[in-house]
């Protein structure tokens, strides 16, 4: 420690010496430094190296992700990258020399790893992996065909040339002795880096504005923090939120007490709003499909004059359809909808809710029916244990889980049991429910069409390209003599494509549904039963994709070029309106009478207080609203701090909107809209992770006890 003090004091003379000389002959110490500099480095060259393919590694993920030049000139996340890298590199120098390669090497594989995988993650989830997710790699490798085939890109694997590069470093300094570390006082080396880095740290701090510390602090915005921060910044703060969980008696308990009381004071217990809709279907069956991948865009679509969904359209027309619906996952994907479906609560900033808060106690659908004395049980021919659903749904307060062990897997396409063979067992299941006599409430969840799509000779026969009549040269149809029918010119369109295969997959599902609904009205359980249908998220394909459905160039087997009359640019905004998906109530009641579209927009935590009032149920801490009882204020929060309403889509890390109506947007609207997102996720966070449901009712136990036994005495 001695000797470390006495480094730092010599370190500190020499630099006042220096900084003296600089002021009295600056030209000559120009030249001196710049002469010292060229010698630090030839003499350090390993070092140096370590540092400079590092920060390269960490820039080019920030340009291939977030993909902006703005974010590639911004010097601020490259001096916290810088920091940190020299911060890793610096401690070499206490190191012997025959350890210090090891060291630097591996140090480069760790950083070029981090670099690979959030590369492969920001692909599939176009955000950035956290030390939270760990637990769920275990459902990536069981969708590890999905990953490979749409996911690896050949730029994931850049960052590999790191480490590649330091390797080669070292073996030319073996062969060239020359080039070797000379100098021998290597703490002060050390001391010198980490002393650099700290300067850089705190030269960073204090560029930093006070908008980019709140958003560093929240963690929501992880694509906005690596744009500022730099990626080895936003992990060391990711490892400090991820073990936040573990020690909640000792992190935060207070703040986020706070915000849970400030955000729900003026909440009712109570239902107050009453519409047209209040107490419709109260006590009637609920039979909820969860349709996998499901976008809105497909019912939209016909190839060669054929709907792509012809029985969800239907289904649609005869029911209360929410055309401006969205899903609002995480992480978590599928568990992240069922999870905001019924508990209208957010996902969470670090891991999922299925897996990292399962022991929370949460005010959901099924616990509420449960209290109006329903059967509540959930359908999904997986394994149980995928998402933690075997040990979440009891949290949740499902009374019983079909999962994979319940049905005969007799037909197997992609990931698993067929939807037509999984909705025909399951309408055998829900008969011996129905018969005892009690009103349910079911979650039937869907496999088939989940990504890769790769399944496509077991979808059935759908053709997704374009065919045309033959013309000759007068205009008039060319007949094939033979057979006497006219002859047919084929384009590839979508054949072949990921969303081509897709479309097949969602065909194939569609067809599923229908015979389900036929299956449930033949069996006599549509009589006094509704149905929920919603889509649970995207299906993850590029934006690239859409171009060419969009854009579609016939003659060359191509996209069009973008000055093309009638263009249709997909760009980021677009690519984010496109995922919207599919929402929609049926009965008897909606196709005799009661059917419409609704086009106000909505989000997946709207879904529990809008059958809340339908059914006569009622969650106190529910974030979304009944939508029949908004106007045009309704807001949409995405767990990344994005947010729409019927007038904008604002993109909260690149801070730009896109109008969704012609009229003006002032700058008071967006702060307002802000301030409540980020208002609303943070209460959605602190009730999750600190288990505040609990602690409230606990409170208000304790309270009544205590009344009671004043009382008493």
């Amino acid at each position: 420690m001695k000797k470390t003090k006495k480094e730092i004091k010599k370190i500190w003379n020499k630099t006042k010496k220096i900084a003296t000389q600089a002021v009295l002959n600056p030209k000559r110490s120009c030249i001196f430094l710049l002469n010292g500099c060229i010698e630090v480095i030839r003499n350090n060259v390993l070092f140096f190296s370590f540092l400079l393919v590092n920060l390269f590694a960490a820039t080019l993920l920030r340009y291939f992700t977030i993909n902006t030049i703005g974010n590639i000139l911004n010097i601020k996340p490259i001096i916290a990258d810088l920091s940190i890298i020299l911060a890793i590199g610096g401690l070499s120098f206490f190191m012997k020399k025959k350890n210090r390669f090891t060291y630097l090497f591996t140090m480069t594989i760790i950083l070029s790893i981090i670099c690979v995988i959030n590369s492969l993650y920001y692909t599939f989830y176009t955000s950035f992996v956290s030390v939270s997710l760990i637990g769920t790699l275990e459902y990536l490798f069981q969708v590890g065909d999905a990953v490979t085939k749409n996911v690896f890109k050949l730029q994931d694997f850049s960052y590999l040339f790191a480490p590649i590069t330091i390797l080669l470093v070292h073996l030319k300094l073996k062969r060239n002795s020359k080039l070797q570390d000379l100098e021998k006082r290597e703490n002060r080396k050390a001391i010198v880096s980490l002393m650099t880095s700290a300067v850089l740290a705190f030269t960073f701090i204090t560029m930093l504005t006070s908008l980019e510390i709140g958003r560093f602090a929240k963690q929501w915005n992880r694509e906005y923090i690596v744009m500022k921060f730099g990626i080895y910044t936003y992990h060391l703060n990711d490892l400090v939120k991820s073990i936040e969980p573990k020690i909640t008696s000792l992190f935060g308990y207070d703040n986020a007490l706070k915000i849970f009381n400030e955000y729900y004071q003026d909440v009712p217990s109570e239902q107050q709003k009453i519409n047209e809709y209040t107490g419709i279907f109260e006590g009637k069956n609920i039979i909820s499909i969860h349709c996998e991948s499901m976008q809105q865009v497909n019912m939209l679509l016909k190839f060669n004059g054929e709907e792509l969904t012809p029985n969800l359209n239907k289904l649609a027309s005869e029911s209360l359809y929410f055309s401006n619906f969205y899903s609002q996952v995480s992480v978590g994907t599928s568990s992240d909808s069922e999870f905001t479906l019924n508990t209208s609560l957010m996902p969470t900033n670090t891991g999922t809710a299925f897996v990292s808060y399962f022991n929370r106690e949460y005010t959901s659908i099924p616990k509420l029916l449960k209290e109006k004395g329903y059967y509540t049980f959930s359908m999904h021919a997986n394994n149980g244990s995928y998402w933690n659903r075997d040990v979440m749904y009891k949290s949740l307060g499902y009374d019983k889980f079909y999962s994979k062990k319940d049905y005969e897997i007799d037909e197997v396409i992609g990931l698993g049991l067929s939807d037509k063979s999984f909705f025909q067992q399951s309408i055998e299941k829900i008969k011996k429910i129905n018969e005892k006599g009690k009103p349910y409430y079911g979650t039937v969840i869907m496999l088939t069409n989940h990504t890769p799509f790769s399944a496509i000779d077991k979808y059935g026969d759908f053709p997704v390209d374009i065919k045309e009549d033959m013309l000759d040269e007068e205009g008039n149809p060319v007949i094939n003599e033979e057979t006497g029918e006219t002859e047919q010119v084929v384009y590839p369109y979508m054949e072949g494509t990921k969303l081509g295969n897709y479309f097949k997959s969602v065909h194939y599902a569609d067809e599923a549904l229908g015979e389900f609904l036929a299956g449930l009205e033949e069996a006599g359980l549509m009589e006094n039963t509704v149905i929920v249908l919603y889509g649970d998220h995207d299906a993850r394909l590029p934006k690239a994709e859409f171009n060419r459905l969009f854009n579609y160039d016939k003659e060359n087997d191509g996209t069009l070029p973008a000055e093309t009359e009638g263009f249709y640019k997909v760009d980021s905004f677009q690519y984010e309106l496109l995922r919207k998906v599919p929402f929609l109530i049926y009965s008897k009641e909606t196709k005799e009478s009661l059917h419409k579209e609704i086009t106000t927009v909505m989000g997946m935590y709207d879904v529990m207080p809008t059958l809340g009032n339908m059914f006569g149920f009622y969650n106190k801490h529910q974030l979304g609203k009944d939508i029949f009882n908004t106007t045009d204020d309704n807001i949409v929060v995405f767990p990344n701090g994005s947010w729409m309403t019927n007038k904008i889509y604002y993109n909260t890390q690149k801070g730009n909107f896109l109008p969704l109506k012609e009229e003006a947007i002032s700058e008071e609207y967006i702060v307002e809209c802000q301030k409540y997102a980020e208002k609303l996720l943070e209460a959605s966070n602190s009730l999750i992770v600190f288990d505040l449901i609990k602690k409230e009712r606990e409170s208000i136990q304790a309270e009544t006890d205590y009344i009671e036994e004043k009382v008493a005495e």
